[in-house]
């Protein structure tokens, strides 16, 4: 089972991480034009991260949470926190 858990998770971290990627580089572009008075560059950056400019701003939110829930899921059943102990007797 742990096996299947690991292809799950290689295969959801190759599938989310460019949206991911976007998410964090523009989110921290954002707070630093923010705080450097760049107000195009603040206003291009979170369209940017919200994929306003390709028209996906209601449905990338929902992308990256399914990725980040999915990879979540399957790392934490990976670390065998969940198992249950083998009493010895």
């Amino acid at each position: 089972m742990n096996r299947l858990f690991r292809k799950y998770h290689r295969w959801l971290a190759i599938a989310f991480a460019l949206p991911l990627l976007n998410t964090i580089v523009t989110g921290i572009g954002f707070s630093i034009a923010k705080s450097l008075h760049q107000r195009q560059l603040a206003g291009f950056l979170i369209h940017l991260h919200t994929l306003e400019t390709f028209g996906l701003e209601e449905v990338f939110p929902i992308i990256n949470g399914i990725g980040l829930l999915g990879l979540l899921v399957t790392g934490l059943y990976m670390t065998s926190l969940f198992r249950q102990r083998r009493v010895l007797s």
